[in-house]
């Protein structure tokens, strides 16, 4: 009897001589994106007070946002029609081109055209992330590379911020921008060697979507609109919010697999849970500093650390998850709705006027293990269970699911605010609707299990 394989080391299915600039190509060009989203927001006072557009504060944001979910459709359906060769490449060059215009400019026009670029960029490159993933790393070693994809994410949402301004400071807000570009041609000089050995999709394409493009500039547009409404407090808002939801609505029939708002079963329930799973964690993520100083008179300093605690909890379990591949990831996807519930359903003795406000920091750890497992798990799954022709789209409706459900839960608490004007009375409201979120991802997770790739390969919602 021949003795089966021994697989090989999870590390060396990453570092290996043959990815190891690969894997480091990656995680750095996820890094860039990520500090780039996080520390821009620090600099943005100092930016707009200097080109003197502070009516225009939300618009950087706005513009970012809306460039990336089209950018996040078209590269899909690009790397589905002729692989991730060319995006992988192009994508990161445009990101730093929109950089260096960012960074140069003069005015909020040019600062916003660098915005979009980079938006364009960053949501190309990371669905050709992901599809290079599925091509060149065995699927057991797939749990240990979105681990560090997760750190990618966690680290400049720890440094971002104070180094971003610490650059404005003593430099430039500029050189927010600028000192980027340098990292970013390294990043593609890193994975321009493996993306050159990467052949041209064979077999199955991926066959032509009516109406994409389109699709996928309204959905642009509605994300922008929830985007701007949220940051609003008026009648105007309001109708921006339900004008940019009735475009959105026709734009998910084209963008979604089928079966995404009843939870079909495989590649419908991943997409949805991806969207749960963002949409419960980073409202009450962006409503938290808000509680505790609000609520309580923390200082914004002491707010910060129960956000960096939840940062590092995520980490750790996707650490933790990636060198453990022959685990469940239906399994660690439920265990991760249900951290996340547990934190949410733990705010409820924070957020009133009552709550113990130094509860915040272990519950919020809790939170941030279950998305330390829930997003590695989603993307495990998601690549598991797609089509080769596939990977693309449906990289790309997770994320679109993910960006909506967050500008709509953060709308929500936006609206409750307005509605309660006490922050100690509207978010008990939204911290309890998003363990209900929370709960209802784990409620069907089960239906995240796999199915053959003919059932995943469809196009419309329902």
């Amino acid at each position: 009897m021949t003795a089966a394989p021994v697989p090989a080391p999870v590390r060396a299915e990453l570092f290996g001589p043959s990815r190891r600039a690969t894997t480091t190509g990656l995680v750095l060009l996820i890094s860039l994106v990520a500090f780039e989203s996080m520390g821009v927001g620090t600099a943005m006072p100092a930016l707009v007070a200097d080109l003197g557009a502070v009516a225009l504060y939300a618009w950087p944001f706005v513009a970012f946002m809306a460039a990336s979910v089209f950018g996040t459709v078209l590269g899909g359906r690009w790397c589905d029609r002729a692989g991730p060769r060319v995006p992988l490449v192009a994508a990161p060059l445009l990101f730093g081109i929109g950089l260096a215009v960012a960074g140069t400019a003069g005015a909020m026009a040019q600062l916003l055209v660098g915005r979009v670029l980079q938006g364009l960029g960053a949501g190309t490159m990371t669905v050709a992330a992901f599809v290079l993933i599925a091509v060149v790393y065995p699927e057991r070693a797939r749990p240990a590379v979105f681990a560090l994809i997760s750190s990618a994410w966690v680290l400049p949402a720890l440094i971002g911020p104070p180094v971003s301004g610490v650059v404005t400071e003593a430099l430039s807000w500029h050189w927010v921008f600028l000192g980027l570009v340098p990292l970013v041609l390294l990043a593609v000089g890193l994975v321009v060697p493996a993306v050159r050995q990467l052949e041209p999709p064979s077999g199955e394409v991926a066959a032509p979507r009516r109406g994409l493009v389109v699709a996928a500039l309204a959905a642009a547009a509605g994300v922008a609109g929830l985007s701007w409404a949220s940051q609003q407090v008026s009648l105007l808002a309001l109708g921006v919010a339900a004008a940019a939801l009735g475009v959105l609505v026709p734009a998910l029939l084209r963008l979604l697999p089928t079966g995404v708002f009843r939870a079909g079963r495989g590649i419908p329930t991943v997409v949805a849970a991806r969207g749960l799973l963002a949409g419960a964690f980073f409202a009450i993520n962006s409503y938290l500093p808000l509680m505790l100083n609000g609520t309580h008179g923390w200082s914004l300093t002491a707010a910060g650390i129960p956000l960096i605690l939840g940062s590092l909890g995520w980490s750790c379990a996707a650490a933790w998850q990636g060198r453990h591949p022959d685990l469940s990831r239906v399994t660690l996807l439920r265990a991760g709705f249900c951290s996340v519930a547990l934190g949410a359903a733990g705010m409820l003795l924070v957020a009133p006027a009552w709550g113990v406000p130094w509860l915040a920091a272990p519950f919020w750890v809790v939170a941030g293990v279950g998305m330390g497992l829930g997003f590695s798990s989603v993307s495990y799954l998601l690549l598991q269970q797609s089509a080769p022709s596939a990977v693309g789209f449906h990289s790309s409706a997770a994320q679109i699911a993910d960006q909506l459900t967050v500008a709509l839960m953060i709308g929500l608490g936006g609206a409750l605010l307005a509605l309660f004007t006490s922050p100690a009375v509207a978010l008990p409201v939204l911290v309890a609707g998003m363990a209900g979120l929370a709960l209802l991802g784990a409620a069907i997770t089960g239906r995240a299990g796999a199915q053959a790739f003919a059932a995943n390969t469809t196009t419309l919602s329902s």
